[in-house]
């Protein structure tokens, strides 16, 4: 009789046992199989003290979602915010670019009217320059609006290059510098009419800031599936602590400068899923920009 209790009584354990390890596994497998972050409540698995479990399961997954929503709420109203609050910096900066050469235009205008006719030329060239001026602007501004029509095609480096270095070659005779160029003879594929304003950009960006006498070298290398075009200068090269801020729009060391031309070739090369850097030399300033190699 006793024997037959205990083998009555092993059973019973024995398909607790296994009642509960199925049980187990079930909740292991609803909770493996849902992704975290839309984690359902779980259903109850009918064993009292795992219900338990379950329950604090549930209510720790509601208190989740709770911060979790809270905080995705609080993402986009930061995101928002930040992007109002950067679209009011700039729309200060754009205002004082503007004010400025308006300012002086209507002050040289005023001025010529009270004078006599031949004395109003030099006013008149004012004028124009700071039409001129306010047209770079506004052209540079739209610049960066224009770059989601980006049109890709395979472009011959070593004349583009050379193209573009006679670009700036009247400038750099002004303060006697030395150009040199040299690139490979390969095609590369990125949209031409940007990527000239962008390599453009910085090769006015180190004739203004290289001394009388100077040098100036752009060159061109392809390697592992890359394009790297580097612009090098023997200028006072730029501090480590500042490498990163010029490319901020509106950031110029030039009193006159805009302060868009590096900023507005970064914004180009990205577009084109590449990257521009001011590296460390051994010169002056370095520049290089990196380029994926994209199917046109």
């Amino acid at each position: 009789m006793l024997f037959i209790f205990a083998l009555l009584s092993g059973a019973a354990v024995l398909w607790f046992m296994q009642s509960w390890t199925a049980r187990v596994r079930a909740l292991e497998k609803a909770i493996a199989s849902t992704p975290s972050e839309e984690l359902p409540p779980l259903k109850p698995t009918g064993e009292r003290e795992l219900d338990r479990i379950v329950n604090a399961l549930n209510q720790l997954n509601a208190k989740l979602k709770t911060a979790r929503d809270e905080s995705r709420a609080l993402s986009e109203k930061l995101a928002r915010a930040d992007r109002a609050a950067a679209l009011g910096r700039m729309a200060v900066q754009i205002a004082h670019e503007i004010r400025n050469p308006i300012a002086s235009m209507r002050l040289k205008a005023e001025n010529a009217l009270v004078k006599p006719l031949e004395q109003q030329s030099a006013a008149l060239r004012a004028i124009l320059d700071g039409i001129k001026r306010l047209d770079d602007l506004l052209e540079r501004l739209l610049a960066i609006t224009r770059l989601g029509e980006l049109r890709r095609a395979p472009v011959a480096l070593k004349p583009w290059l050379q193209v573009r270095i006679d670009n700036v070659r009247e400038q750099a005779a002004q303060t006697n510098l030395a150009l040199s160029g040299d690139a490979p003879d390969a095609e590369w594929n990125f949209d031409e009419k940007s990527m000239s304003r962008a390599l453009d950009n910085l090769l006015l960006n180190a004739v203004q800031h290289t001394p009388h006498g100077g040098w100036i070298k752009a060159n061109i290398q392809l390697h592992n599936e890359r394009c790297r075009i580097a612009i090098e200068d023997s200028g006072p090269g730029i501090a480590p602590e500042q490498r990163e801020k010029i490319f901020e729009p509106f950031v110029s060391t030039r009193g006159n400068g805009a302060g868009l031309g590096l900023s507005i070739a970064r914004e180009i090369v990205e577009a084109h899923g590449g990257t521009l850097r001011c590296v460390e030399s051994t010169n002056g300033a370095r520049f290089e920009i990196e380029l994926p190699c994209l199917k046109s």
